[in-house]
């Protein structure tokens, strides 16, 4: 790599303006990079819900779930089908393998879906497939003074969302809370009998008022002309006109009236009102349009005075915060990197020569990110974080070199043109191994290796850019400054060098101990617990209250106010939206679930204990008897701890219920389980009309019983300036079982009691049906403490099978148990970490033959990581870090990291070697290496110092325990290096290194 400092001599000028213009680059990129939470990262699955009002969980399964999972059988690549039906919805989640694109994979199951035909009561299939980019960047909540009028609703479509759609970047609005308001047509039974008006007369009559259809084309008047015929119901004066008998007119027999949904709530603060959620495209900041969506509301609130808009949450404000935290951390490490280079040169030019490296290949990376299309989040803000320390290394062993050779030489430009030239190749040699640890990143699957992705490349930028100013800027301005510098004189490692002489004479002492050491850290690993990834931003509190779902809507609705009336009088809350029920908004982002379930958002002011928000919150039970009232801290990735799920798979419901019944109470008590449930835990009294086939057609009884007991559309009309449905209220109210068999039904025979063709049939059904690829089936969910998930894991396991064949809990027949969740997630990333972790090994060795043109010295560097895990892991213990893929992430790195030391030690040793015994080039190479590895190691370690203090956030890959395992090995290995290191590269060349020493000693006896 000599060229690149001849030529860097050669054209110094060009140099000088391209490192203006990198940090000029560097610096607009920073400004006009997108900035976001996370990378674009898709989730695993793609799921399509179906909404039918009134409509039962076993008549949803059999004409809607059913149907759908065997349409969707058929697409490619996927994994498992899982499915979820309740009272009037179902949601089938369909999961793929690792890699799929998830944009075809939605097309084949729209393709899928456009073959089967489902019931007319029922909404169409919503297609819904999440990623990152969904993540919102603000939630802005919308009031009105006089509540959500018909005329308000209009208004806010109208009016206000181009506020926000029209903001530049804003890919889409979500609006939740627009329940239509509807004209309630309900009939007077009393009446209808006294007018002699028959039910069929007024829902004819209602159907096709307000039709417009073509009913051919004629010549008239000699012109050819087309002919319409078009309804005109424009008020409800003009319905309740409509006449549906002689001398009777609708309102007699019925009252007419606007109405809202009563089985919905959407309230933000109290208040009814609408939520807006606003996404941002791909390639846009976060940051500057959330202060856009600030102006919009602060434009609204002024010009609308019975219009209140604020943003109740605002993720950008996140991005922001993480933005400045980490670019702290960045520059608290470049910090205390100088600090270290200065303890260590002792002279201020030779500093500002080498730290000038962090500004020029971060300015470089930011620029390189632009160009690649990566944003800034907080995961290439971590990748930044972890490498500033690294940025320096290249360049602290090119002028510490260059300080070598002038303790004996006058500085000039050969001088540190040679001094560059003689390090050249191992510093080349360990960036490369460095970066190459992370080229295997194609082993790792699913969001795993989307979150390390963008880390990966920020770092291998980042060390890339370091590379070529050690070899070009580093030696310019070394001329430039150093020419007439006053460089103080290193004084020789004297007792080092005892140190490594006693330990060459004594190998077997040294190697027999770091192998005692390593074994015993290898198994203090395997005895440690391993952990998942622990979140502990708390982005917001998420509270739910669930009732049974035979719970009267009325009594749900009523406890759910008292709720939000009771948290809206916390002081420490700042915002409260609150949700209950299903809405078609909802459904096209894949949210639905218990028609019965409210959930509040609560929003906290800043530095609040949620811990004791969540107690007081919980202590309130009590006043919500038959719910489950449960309290959290809630993240925009999901909320809640790791959880463990055992599927109960087979055929026979009760056999699952048993297996079931039976796992929960059994894990229930294990240590570390926080909470066990089960997704069907709620059973419903269902009533069924089995019709004598003799006697009446089941689909005519089906017909005039659903028209009696639920909503039926009949058009729309024109109320405010829009359209507006009609709908014909239930004609029977059935209090008693009684009333049921008294219900009369028109036949040709005439009308007859329901109860003369049809048995009435009595049975408790589960209230949610669970498909799992098409069998029934119960999950048992555990949550658990993240730290302590493989140990919890294994207890249920151990629990579950047994620690022998035919140990653990007597299953019934046909019934199978699969453990899944976080555990398996675990094994999976670990799994896929350590294959990395092995390729990249196998990258950096190639890479150290092709740099050495040798097998010994290479293998020799390589037992520079057992050293390191011998750090890593003492670090771990030392702090009581659990092992999780953060830290595994932080073993991944120290691959490339700790060889560049030995590789920095060990290339001195072969250029000594030409003019030199092994032993004396060894000795020399020690003692004249030792001061960079010890710098270029305690400035890495410096400056990853704040990320010890750094607690976890949401999606992120840098935290305390990433930090405590690279501080950890790169201590250890590097002070192992210098002794361990030269021992094993002398052994592997026993023969030679003896006969050259006895040679010596025979030449000076003579």
């Amino acid at each position: 790599m000599s060229w690149f400092t001849k030529w860097a001599f050669q054209n110094k000028a060009a140099v000088s303006i391209m490192s203006i213009l990198i940090l000029l680059m560097g610096i607009v990129s920073y400004l006009t990079l997108p900035m976001e939470f996370l990378p674009p990262i898709d989730q695993p699955q793609v799921s399509v819900v179906v909404m039918g009002q009134g409509v039962d969980s076993s008549t949803m399964e059999n004409q809607v779930t059913k149907p759908i999972e065997t349409a969707v059988a058929t697409v490619s690549r996927k994994r498992n089908i899982f499915s979820t039906t309740g009272d009037g919805y179902s949601k089938i989640d369909i999961f793929f393998e690792p890699k799929t694109d998830k944009k075809d994979a939605k097309q084949e199951i729209q393709d899928a879906l456009s073959t089967i035909a489902l019931p007319s009561n029922v909404s169409k299939p919503s297609i819904v497939q999440l990623n990152t980019s969904m993540i919102p960047i603000a939630d802005v909540a919308i009031t009105f003074d006089d509540g959500l009028t018909p005329s308000n609703l209009e208004f806010a479509k109208e009016k206000i969302s181009p506020y926000f759609k029209d903001i530049k970047g804003v890919a889409n609005l979500q609006t939740f809370g627009t329940t239509d308001s509807f004209i309630s047509v309900q009939v007077k039974n009393k009446e209808m009998g006294e007018k002699q008006v028959s039910l069929e007369n007024i829902m004819t009559v209602l159907q096709g008022q307000n039709m417009a259809a073509s009913i051919g084309e004629k010549t008239i008047d000699g012109k050819a002309s087309n002919l319409k015929v078009v309804g005109d119901v424009n008020k409800i004066e003009d319905l309740k006109k409509l006449t549906v008998a002689p001398n009777t007119s609708l309102s007699d027999v019925a009252s007419i009236e606007i109405k809202k949904a009563e089985n919905t709530l959407t309230r933000i603060n109290g208040k009814d009102g609408l939520l807006f959620i606003v996404t941002k495209d791909s390639h846009s900041n976060a940051v500057s349009i959330s202060h856009e969506i600030k102006k919009a509301t602060k434009e609204i609130n002024s010009k609308y005075d019975h219009v209140t808009a604020t943003v109740i949450l605002a993720t950008a404000d996140m991005v922001e915060n993480s933005v400045n935290s980490m670019m702290k951390e960045v520059l608290l490490g470049a910090l205390f990197a100088t600090i270290v280079i200065m303890i260590f040169l002792r002279n201020i030019r030779s500093t500002f020569i080498t730290i000038v490296s962090i500004p020029l290949s971060l300015c470089l990376t930011l620029f390189l990110l632009a160009k690649s299309g990566i944003t800034l989040n907080i995961l290439t803000l971590g990748g930044i974080a972890v490498a500033v320390g690294r940025l320096v290394d290249d360049s602290i062993v090119v002028i510490e070199n260059i300080f070598h050779r002038a303790q004996r030489e006058k500085v000039t430009a050969e001088l540190i043109m040679a001094a560059t030239k003689e390090v050249g190749a191992a510093i080349t040699s360990s960036t490369l191994t460095t970066v190459a640890v992370f080229l295997p990143i194609g082993l790792v699957n699913g969001d795993l290796q989307d979150l390390v992705l963008p880390f990966a490349l920020t770092i291998t930028y980042s060390l890339l850019t370091s590379l070529i100013v050690a070899l070009t800027v580093v030696p310019l301005m070394s001329a430039g400054l150093l020419k007439n510098a006053k460089l103080k004189e290193h004084k020789p490692a004297v007792r080092f060098k005892n140190l490594l002489s006693w330990s060459l004479n004594h190998k077997w002492i040294i190697l027999l101990t770091s192998f005692v050491m390593f074994a015993g850290s290898i198994g203090a690993y395997f005895m440690m617990p391993k952990g998942t990834v622990n979140r502990s931003t708390v982005d917001f509190m998420q509270v739910t209250l669930s009732y049974p779902n035979d719970t009267p809507i009325e009594t749900v609705k009523d406890n759910t106010k008292k709720l939000e009336t009771f948290l809206l009088g916390q002081d420490d809350v700042k915002y409260l939206f609150t949700q209950l029920g299903n809405s078609a908004d909802a459904a096209k982002y894949g949210e639905i679930g218990s028609p019965t379930k409210a959930s509040y958002m609560l929003i906290l002011k800043k530095d609040i204990d949620s811990e004791a928000l969540t107690k007081k919150i919980e202590e309130q039970k009590g006043n919500y008897s038959g719910a489950k009232l449960t309290a959290g801290a809630g993240s925009l990735t999901g909320s809640g701890g790791p959880q463990i799920t055992i599927d109960v798979v087979g055929e026979k419901l009760g056999d699952l219920e048993t297996a079931a019944k039976d796992i929960k109470a059994k894990i229930a008590g294990i240590k570390g389980v926080e909470a066990v449930e089960t997704n069907q835990e709620e059973k419903k009294t269902v009533y069924s009309f089995v019709v004598d086939p003799s006697k009446a057609k089941a689909e005519q009884v089906a017909q005039q019983l659903a028209v009696m007991f639920n909503r039926m559309p009949m058009g729309t009309i024109m109320v405010d300036d829009q359209q507006t449905p009609v709908l014909l209220e239930p004609v029977l109210d059935p209090k008693k079982e009684s009333d049921l068999k008294d219900i009369n039904l028109a036949t040709p025979a005439g009308t007859i009691p329901v109860s003369e063709i049809a048995t009435l049939k009595k049975e408790e059904q589960p209230t949610n049906v669970f498909h799992k690829d098409g069998d029934s089936y119960i999950r048992v969910t555990a949550t658990v403490e993240a730290d302590q998930l493989s140990v919890i894991s294994t207890e249920i396991n151990t629990a579950l099978f047994g620690e022998k064949p035919g140990k653990g809990l007597d299953f019934p027949e046909g019934v199978d148990i699969f453990v899944g969740g976080a555990s398996t997630q675990q094994a999976d990333d670990f799994t896929d970490l350590f294959m990395t972790m092995l390729a990249s090994i196998g990258i950096v060795f190639l890479i150290m033959v092709i740099t050495f043109k040798t097998l010994r010295a290479p293998i020799a560097i390589l037992f520079s990581l057992p050293l390191a895990a011998i750090g890593a892991i003492l670090g771990l213990l030392i702090s009581r870090i659990v092992v999780d893929p953060t830290a595994l992430l932080g073993a991944l790195m120290l691959i490339g990291v700790v060889v560049t030391n030995a590789i920095v030690l060990l290339d001195r040793v072969k250029k000594n070697e030409a003019t030199m015994t092994i032993r004396d080039a060894i000795l020399d190479a020690a003692a004249t290496r030792m001061r960079p590895i010890l710098m270029t190691a305690v400035a890495t370690i410096c400056a990853m110092l704040p990320l010890l203090f750094k607690k976890s956030e949401t999606g992120s890959l840098v935290s305390a325990n990433l930090a405590v395992v690279v501080i950890g090995g790169l201590s250890v290995a590097t002070l192992l290096t210098l002794v361990v290191i030269p021992v094993v590269y002398e052994l592997l060349h026993f023969k030679k290194a003896k006969q050259q020493r006895m040679q010596k000693e025979t030449n000076t006896a003579l």
